[in-house]
């Protein structure tokens, strides 16, 4: 993709590209995102694009962008990516799988936004506080690790194979215990068999029932088949109420790895 010059206006299709452009210092030029953006604060204010997950291709267009900063992997349809490009607009699709290419979309786009030198300091600070983390976990037992997405209609969903969390959840110390590549889904059976012996509910984060540690325990405990698993025999079913920081590939997702290994290893982060 060939930029004429920095784009002054930007429309973001995922609150991690909201939050690079506005790590970066640009978020003046931010001029459409979606419902979901909630950091910084200031973006709530701004026009909503994507509602309910849904690109309006006609907002898209009334916005003016010169650069559209699309997810990729799904989140934003590849039909819509084609129907912006088709229109003429100039679409950047960002989906880093582990934290090397979270590293790397901020370099793109801090390149794109003529940003670099901001982009370059991000980088390295947060690589210096991802080899501190790591340290603290370095040569721990690493144990069976579920990572509760959501429980849906009957169908747990987790860490996929190969996914950006599981990769999150190895370098915070646990082994994670991971669903289909594809779905993310994960059949009871299967769970059972893997015998997780620490749970960890990230749909804790927005349900406010989940957030006591005692009534998580015995909400797990009440479902059933649930009980033959180590993590629920021995009590080590922990609320995870930073979801949103560990899923969302952007600048904060330091604060995310922080926050999954201190609910795996909270002996190594002790004072």
């Amino acid at each position: 993709m060939t930029l004429p010059a920095p784009p002054q206006r930007v429309v973001s299709l995922a609150p991690s590209n909201t939050e690079i452009v506005c790590a970066l210092g640009a978020c003046d030029r931010l001029a459409g995102v979606t419902d979901f953006d909630d950091y910084p604060e200031s973006v709530t204010d701004l026009p909503k694009v994507v509602v309910s997950a849904t690109v309006d291709a006609e907002k898209v267009v009334a916005a003016r962008p010169d650069l559209v900063l699309a997810a990729g992997n799904g989140f934003t349809p590849d039909a819509v990516i084609r129907q912006l490009s088709d229109l003429g607009l100039r679409v950047l699709t960002l989906y880093p799988t582990d934290l090397d290419g979270v590293e790397a979309d901020i370099s793109l786009v801090g390149r794109a936004l003529d940003r670099e030198a901001s982009a370059g300091a991000l980088v390295v600070d947060m690589r210096a506080r991802i080899a501190a983390i790591t340290q603290h976990v370095a040569g721990l037992d690493r144990p069976r690790t579920f990572y509760e997405v959501s429980v849906y209609q009957g169908v747990i969903y987790t860490a996929g194979e190969g996914s950006f969390l599981a990769s999150l959840i190895a370098m915070a110390g646990g082994d994670p215990v991971t669903g289909d590549a594809a779905s993310t889904a994960i059949g009871l059976e299967d769970l059972v068999q893997r015998d997780p012996q620490l749970i960890l509910l990230g749909d804790a984060s927005y349900d406010p029932s989940l957030h006591d540690a005692d009534a998580a325990l015995a909400a797990v405990r009440d479902r059933p088949g649930w009980e033959a698993m180590s993590a629920v025999g021995d009590g080590n079913v922990v609320p995870f109420l930073d979801d949103v920081v560990a899923t969302r590939p952007g600048p904060r997702i330091v604060d995310g790895l922080e926050a999954l290994a201190r609910a795996i290893h909270p002996e190594a982060f002790a004072p």
